[in-house]
């Protein structure tokens, strides 16, 4: 279901996309400088008399090499000012399709070691399924070593929704192990985040899993 932007938010940031967009394409185009023309080819008599007439001075190759030198420090420049455009634009995007007062975020966190080798999370929200997500074993590696991911980010209407989360991977006795959390919240004005969390619960020997709402 789409949603609408307030007016007053998204006019001036649709202008201030277009303009970075503008920008970007106009430093790309920097960062391709055109060729110049090549020197009409001289007959060798008078190559050679030009060559003899006008000899290199000594300066003349280190000049070149440093005009050659502070282009391509330019060039670098733009690059990293394309760069760093991107990332703005990444941002006003990520505000533009998913503004504060909708939005819903779903995180990922792991701190299991013995019980539960994590392979897939299924993500439902008020019975319609939002995700599902196949881990590698160098993106389990990293949740494992503290990372948190971000497996959903949507848009909800201001009231209860009922979160669902399967998670399916290797049991402690390494067979197929599937287990389900979910958790009823309240969207409200703002954003809503909420993270799901996986660890060993070592006195029972399985792995637990839980929904924690950040309020």
């Amino acid at each position: 279901m789409a949603y609408g932007f307030p007016i007053m938010r998204t006019a001036p940031n649709c202008a201030r996309l277009l303009a970075l967009a503008a920008l970007a394409l106009v430093l790309c185009l920097a960062t391709h400088p055109v060729r110049a023309a090549e020197p009409a080819v001289l007959a060798p008599a008078a190559a050679a008399a030009s060559a003899a007439a006008a000899p290199e001075a000594p300066g003349d190759a280190a000049s070149a090499e440093g005009s050659t030198r502070a282009l391509d420090e330019q060039i670098q420049d733009l690059k990293q000012s394309v760069v760093d455009l991107n990332k703005d634009l990444f941002v006003l995007e990520e505000e533009l399709l998913f503004p504060a007062n909708t939005q819903v975020a779903v995180f990922v966190s792991m701190d299991v070691g013995q019980f539960f080798g994590l392979d897939s999370v299924t993500l439902k929200i008020d019975k319609r399924e939002v995700s599902n997500y196949l881990y590698t074993p160098r993106e389990v590696a990293a949740l494992l070593k503290g990372g948190v991911q971000r497996l959903y980010v949507g848009n909800l209407r201001a009231g209860t929704h009922e979160l669902v989360a399967l998670f399916s991977g290797k049991g402690p006795t390494e067979r197929d192990y599937r287990r389900g959390a979910s958790i009823k919240f309240e969207k409200g004005v703002g954003a809503k985040y909420l993270e799901l969390k996986i660890s060993d619960r070592v006195r029972r020997q399985q792995p637990e899993f839980e929904i924690k709402d950040w309020e």
